[in-house]
């Protein structure tokens, strides 16, 4: 297959390219070129800017294109209009923030999509961020209609994760000694490997498949002690758990997802949050390695970017040492 990649280069995208690769798939990336360019040299680069540099597309033909890297709907429109005619399918990475809420335990592929007041902005920090990418979907559903893949995964783990946010565990539990752990044990969590997402996503995208498709997991029941003790078994140590109560944790201030990745408060409009039906990808043959897989590669990965001494100060997730320590304490100090 002749595949083009918008983007290609960072965390998911060049999971899907290094499986591409391996697959023997003739593989064009398009970026600009300003993050890992001497990736891949066995692909074919071309350099642009989605916003208004496309120039380098044009008068070329591929079979499909994979859509790592769309957040506005004007800029995904430009693209997918200009390469309407000359790629037969068009899979567009879009995210469960595209749903309307949180609130519905198992909701699938069918529930309401976010909504922007402003259909013009163009602001991806905050709350608009689902409603764009919702808004983004439509763009490529109508441009390619009958001809496209929208895949919605959630938080995305593993090695190269820009973001830490699961990467703080793994790091965490390595070090040993009392842990923090967040709410209850049983907790509802999902996530999916950025290799697990990729290869599935490049199988679909070779099929020429269509239709919408949650791509978080896994498909089993996890909780956030499952998660910990993978890392536990992973990493080994001698980490120990301290878990505290949820809302203590917010009294105290403990932002989640950021200080506490994985954590969310509990409340029914985050009822959902992490409980999203994925059967429908599950029976399009996606699968999910072993989270202690997940936490030790990840681990092999975070130890190589601080040879130092492992600097979890430097992660962009996650609770500083002293931080923990303090949390720790006034969570045992409680009356």
């Amino acid at each position: 297959m002749k595949l083009l990649v918008l983007g290609g280069t960072i965390f998911f995208g060049r999971r899907l390219v290094e499986a591409a690769i391996a697959c023997g798939h003739e593989v064009t990336l398009f970026n600009r070129g300003q993050h890992n360019p001497n990736l891949f040299p066995q692909a074919e680069k071309l350099r642009g800017d989605r916003d208004g540099g496309l120039e380098a597309l044009r008068g070329r033909r591929w079979d499909a294109v994979v859509d790592t890297c769309g957040y506005v709907p004007r800029v995904v429109r430009a693209s997918a209009e200009l390469l309407a005619g000359s790629v037969d399918h068009y899979t567009f990475i879009s995210s469960i923030s595209a749903y309307a809420d949180n609130r519905t335990l198992g909701a699938d592929e069918s529930a309401p999509l976010a909504t922007l007041a402003d259909s013009n902005t163009e602001e991806l920090s905050g709350p608009a961020y689902g409603g764009l990418k919702a808004l983004c979907e439509q763009v490529v559903q109508e441009v390619f209609a009958g001809r496209s893949l929208i895949v919605r995964p959630g938080l995305i783990v593993g090695s190269g994760d820009p973001t830490d946010r699961f990467t703080y565990w793994p790091q965490r539990v390595a070090r040993g000694g009392e842990v923090l752990a967040p709410g209850r044990p049983d907790t509802n969590v999902q996530f999916i490997d950025a290799r697990d997402l990729g290869e599935w996503t490049l199988r679909m995208t070779v099929t020429k498949a269509i239709g919408v498709f949650n791509a978080t997991g896994p498909d089993y029941p996890l909780t956030m002690q499952n998660v910990l003790e993978a890392c536990y078994d992973a990493t080994g140590g001698d980490a120990r758990f301290t878990w505290a109560d949820s809302s203590w944790l917010v009294k105290q201030g403990a932002a989640p997802w950021s200080e506490l990745p994985l954590f969310v408060p509990e409340s029914p409009e985050y009822a959902g949050f992490a409980a999203r039906n994925v059967s429908k990808a599950v029976s399009a043959g996606l699968t999910f390695r072993p989270v202690a897989e997940t936490a030790l590669d990840t681990l092999v990965w975070d130890t190589a970017r601080w040879p130092d001494s492992g600097s979890p100060e430097k992660l962009m997730a996650g609770l500083a040492p002293e931080r923990e320590l303090e949390l720790l304490a006034a969570w045992h100090a409680r009356d």
